[in-house]
């Protein structure tokens, strides 16, 4: 799989760090008990098809990049800047 840097440009996607989810979770009260805790911990939604992920561009500029990717294909639909990503959506 191949993603694009949006400031170095395509790269093997093992320069990258995968971290997650690109969506906002919503963490439990810290009092709310351990079967909640387990479950936000250790649970978490893996769909078939696109999803946003947000990924490291560990060995290369250090950037956080929000990925749009299918899963089923892998093929990368959109790249972006974290930090663009969030003011769009602030």
């Amino acid at each position: 799989m191949r993603i694009t840097c949006p400031l170095c440009g395509e790269r093997d996607r093992r320069e990258f760090y995968y971290v997650g989810d690109a969506v906002a979770l919503n963490r439990p009260d810290p009092d709310a008990g351990d079967v909640v805790w387990d479950d936000y911990v250790h649970n978490r939604d893996n769909p078939a098809g696109v999803t946003r992920d947000l990924w490291y561009h560990e060995s290369g500029c250090a950037s956080w990049i929000v990925v749009t990717r299918n899963t089923i294909t892998h093929e990368v639909l959109e790249t972006a800047l974290a930090s663009d990503v969030k003011e769009a959506t602030s």
